[in-house]
């Protein structure tokens, strides 16, 4: 994978852009992150970490197979989150997820970036004419089809 190592910086500094973006929309502007986007939150980073270590490792296959896995892994639940938010009746009362998420140990020891306090339906803010889980998606989708081109353009060789 020669000269994917700029491609695999640019893929991870941008996954840990989104997560500040999540944490500005949570602690400035008061959007409380719920059970979904806090898996998400989990799987920008899988992106990010895994993604630097493809690119400071001799074998960046290994790191970007992981980290397009994290993306494929987000994918499924932001799917699950846009679900959720077309069929408002899905879920109601408190979720079992909220409960375990906030139990792990990443929950207890930052929780003001992984506890989740939130309801899943809740988002009627949106950012510049998209909710949080729609800009998420496209992101998603777009960190996924770079890293996927990654292994692609690789194999091609």
């Amino acid at each position: 994978m020669t000269n994917t190592r700029p491609a695999l910086l640019t893929i991870a500094f941008t996954a840990l852009a989104l997560v500040g973006a999540a944490l500005y929309l949570q602690h400035v502007k008061d959007m409380l992150p719920c059970p979904l986007c806090v898996l998400q939150r989990y799987a920008f980073l899988g992106i990010a970490l895994f993604s630097l270590v493809g690119a400071f490792t001799k074998k960046p296959v290994i790191g970007t197979t992981l980290a397009l896995l994290s993306g494929l892994g987000g994918l499924g639940v932001v799917g699950k989150h846009l679900y959720v938010i077309a069929n408002p009746g899905f879920s109601c009362g408190i979720d079992p997820l909220t409960t375990t998420l906030n139990k792990i140990p990443s929950a207890t020891m930052l929780p003001w970036l992984f506890k989740a306090d939130g309801w899943c339906e809740a988002t009627t803010d949106t950012v510049l004419g998209l909710s949080v889980p729609q800009w998420s998606a496209i992101w998603f989708v777009a960190l996924t089809l770079a890293l996927a081109w990654l292994l692609l353009r690789r194999r091609a060789r």
